[in-house]
């Protein structure tokens, strides 16, 4: 018996020992600590609707560091990360720091960050109400050139991130760059659409990974005039979204305002043209890296570009039935919130006379007070530009400032963009007389 008893004994002995050791292990590993311990207090979940793809940890100080994935375009080095969308879980009453990172997007072989003071964040701890808050901007190194992305050298800045602070009122928080609109949002929009005479739903086609896009009527398609909108190119501009329901719910309110609009104008709108990216949650391009406001100026590829193709196809057969649109506005977020008007070669001064006359409805009208591009500026295989120059339509690039809204004098959520929505139709009646 003692021989066992003493087996046991150096057993127990070394068990002991090895505990003790790794105890020592991990308290001269202090990242290893505070990660151990931060993360049995705070989550970051990304596995729900539109979330951004995002890879993240808890750094030493017990901060949420999140590496944001760049979403890539085909056929060139242009890469965007604009969007971000995730849900922090803890404790109520828990302070927590977030820093993200990989804000270096490219546009045209240069950086092209939109990361600034004026940027913002909204936070929501019901998923319903949405607040927007202040960032601070933790700007990198220079970069000195990046040879792995080909991006020209001069001091560009390099891994620009953005720090804020939030405590925690509810056990979940839901952080966002501007207030979400999903697919789910576009989808009970559309049962209430559904339900009125007043409108149809058409489907055209599919997404490059076999979404429906819809094409909604708004009015009577023998009516004098047409309008045709389309939102979400960019799976990020949420702002559009938003715009384009408030449209919807004045025109269908079925008052005094909106019988006199039907009566001059038929609305037809694409609402979310990239729904695979807005499902991704990704910034800018399709699920195929293209970018759904460029080529305009030539016939779109059916398989790389399907959401471009089959609303060709729908607005070449509107044409041929003698429906063609009136005026057409491609509705985008971005930090300027400008009307980008075309300006291609040839005499143009019928649609420059609409566009001015557009620009001043919008100020009289609603809280636009942006204004139009310049007349240098050029905006050459954009929607606005290539329905101008293929097809004869006045069309122009209508962008939203996801920042800050001037005219408001805020930064903007849901209900600022509804208001513009909803003022919108006023705008085009008067535009149509």
């Amino acid at each position: 018996m003692k021989p066992k008893i003493l087996l046991t004994g150096l057993f127990a002995t070394l068990l002991i020992a090895g505990a003790s050791l790794l105890t020592y292990v991990r308290a001269q590993n202090p990242r290893d600590k505070a990660d151990s311990v931060a993360a049995s207090k705070i989550f970051v979940h990304t596995g729900f609707e539109n979330a951004s793809p995002m890879n993240w940890r808890i750094d030493s100080a017990g901060r949420v560091v999140g590496s944001l994935v760049y979403d890539h375009e085909r056929f060139s080095r242009n890469r965007a990360v604009n969007h971000f969308h995730f849900r922090v879980e803890a404790a109520v009453g828990t302070e927590v720091t977030v820093i993200l990172e990989n804000f270096d997007n490219i546009w045209n072989n240069r950086f092209a960050s939109d990361l600034s003071e004026r940027s913002r964040f909204v936070v929501s701890f019901d998923n319903k109400k949405w607040e927007s808050r202040s960032i601070e901007v933790l700007p990198g190194a220079p970069s000195g050139g990046v040879p792995s992305g080909g991006v020209p050298s001069g001091g560009a800045p390099s891994n620009r991130r953005m720090l804020f602070k939030f405590r925690m009122e509810a056990p979940y928080a839901y952080i966002a760059s501007v207030e979400p609109y999903r697919i789910s949002d576009l989808d009970k929009m559309l049962t209430k659409i559904g339900k009125n005479k007043l409108a149809s739903i058409t489907t055209i086609g599919k997404t490059s990974e076999g979404r429906s896009l819809e094409i909604i009527r708004i009015g009577n398609e023998n009516a004098p005039k047409r309008l045709f909108l389309r939102a979400r190119a960019h799976a990020f501009e949420a702002g559009g979204n938003w715009t384009v329901e408030g449209l919807v719910q004045k025109l269908l309110s079925n008052d005094e305002e909106s019988k006199r609009y039907l009566k001059r104008y038929c609305v037809y709108i694409l609402p979310m043209a990239n729904k695979d990216g807005v499902a991704r949650g990704k910034t800018r391009f399709n699920a195929n890296g293209y970018d759904l406001n460029r080529k305009w100026d030539k016939p779109a590829d059916e398989q790389i570009a399907p959401e471009n193709y089959y609303l060709e196809q729908w607005l070449q057969e509107m044409i041929k039935a003698n429906k063609k649109p009136d005026l057409a506005l491609d509705i985008h977020n971005d930090a300027g919130g400008n009307l980008h008007v075309s300006r291609p070669d040839g005499d143009i001064t019928a649609y420059l006379a609409g566009m001015d006359k557009l620009e001043s409805l919008l100020r009289k009208h609603t809280w636009f007070t942006e204004g139009a591009t310049k007349a240098s500026f050029r905006n050459p295989g954009t929607l606005g530009e290539g329905f101008l120059t293929r097809f004869g339509i006045y069309a122009a690039v209508y962008e939203l400032n996801y920042e800050w809204i001037k005219g408001l004098n805020k930064a903007p959520l849901a209900a600022d963009w509804l208001l513009l929505g909803n003022k919108l139709p006023e705008v085009f009646y008067h535009y149509f007389e």
